[in-house]
């Protein structure tokens, strides 16, 4: 299952929502404000921390009635845009080309899910891939994204490698560690925190190499929330107690990993069981990981992620400092 995508923003049509979570019980209750988050994908470990605020009654206890929905492919900072979701999942890698775009869409990146970038190359253990330049004649299963490919170019010629050498085949698969074990593909990029725990719980020996290792540039901010920004401006306050509800689940999904699985397992039972408890316990010291508090955001890492984006023409223009993103409305 692919957590996320390292393309760039989609500008297509809007897709039509599918509820993925069961109502909360004062869902009629016109005194709560009501509140649509959209997905990035289909339910996941990076998503806990929002079930958990639902099931707990965190944001209701706040005044808010939270639908957590799920869209077709690629169409979250769409659907945030359009005002047919306040808030949303995405990554700062997919909300580039926005933001250098002449007419950006009106999305603001409020609360980093993740503190850290887990991506990296996953492939068989102990084929030579343990290092970029391994990548070397063998086969890689690409997306076409000239993000994801200038990324791994990078890292291959710091190491000593070509990337004209990797053998690019189409990115189609769904299971990585079966496509590895099957041989569909020498490697391929995963986000650890799902694909390298699926491997480890099916037991595919792999050997795995971080991006942020090699480059800290690539230390970027993926998964993040986004809100919609006529909504920022005429709602802080809500979406203040919003993020206030939010954090207060992923705390508890750093703190009790276990129980908030099983919160996750509720809202979405086709999930594996054992990858979802295995994934969980890796993630919950990854959420905040040394930061002061979840969800902050550095504006270094930010923008130095920007900048290589632009001085490797990955994006129309230049993208200005501190564009796209906040911490305000974290703060209480």
């Amino acid at each position: 299952m692919k957590i996320q995508r390292i393309a760039l923003l989609v500008f297509s049509s809007l897709f039509s929502l599918s509820a993925c979570s069961q109502p909360t019980s004062n869902q009629t209750d016109d005194s709560l404000e009501k509140i649509t988050f959209v997905l990035d994908w289909t339910p996941n470990t990076n998503h806990t921390g929002l079930y958990v605020a639902q099931e707990k009654g965190y944001f209701e206890d706040l005044g808010l009635d939270v639908e957590i929905v799920q869209p077709s492919e690629d169409s979250a900072s769409m659907l945030v845009a359009s005002g047919k979701a306040q808030f949303g999942i995405s990554a700062q890698d997919s909300l580039a080309a926005n933001y250098a775009s002449e007419k950006p869409l009106p999305i603001t990146t409020v609360a980093a899910v993740l503190q850290h970038n887990t991506s990296g190359i996953m492939s068989r253990q102990g084929e030579g891939i343990d290092r970029p330049k391994g990548l070397e004649n063998t086969t890689y299963a690409t997306w076409d994204s000239p993000v994801e490919q200038a990324t791994i170019s990078n890292v291959m010629a710091e190491d000593g490698g070509d990337f004209s050498k990797v053998k690019l085949i189409p990115n189609t698969i769904v299971d990585e560690p079966l496509a590895l074990k099957e041989k569909q593909t020498d490697s391929v990029w995963v986000f650890y925190g799902w694909g390298g725990i699926a491997a480890e719980v099916a037991e595919v020996p792999i050997d795995y190499f971080y991006f942020k290792d090699l480059n800290p540039v690539f230390d970027y901010y993926t998964p993040v929330i986004i809100a919609n920004n006529d909504f920022l401006s005429e709602k802080g306050d809500v979406t203040k107690k919003f993020l206030q509800a939010a954090k207060k689940g992923y705390e508890f999904a750093i703190a009790s990993p276990k129980e908030a699985a099983d919160v996750l397992l509720k809202a979405a039972p086709e999930l594996n069981q054992t990858l979802v408890y295995a994934s969980q316990n890796w993630l919950a010291e990854q959420y905040q990981a040394e930061a002061t508090e979840w969800g902050m955001i550095d504006a270094k890492r930010w923008n130095d992620f920007y900048h290589w984006l632009g001085e490797n023409q990955l994006v129309e223009k230049n993208i200005p400092e501190n564009t796209g993103f906040t911490n305000d409305y974290l703060m209480e």
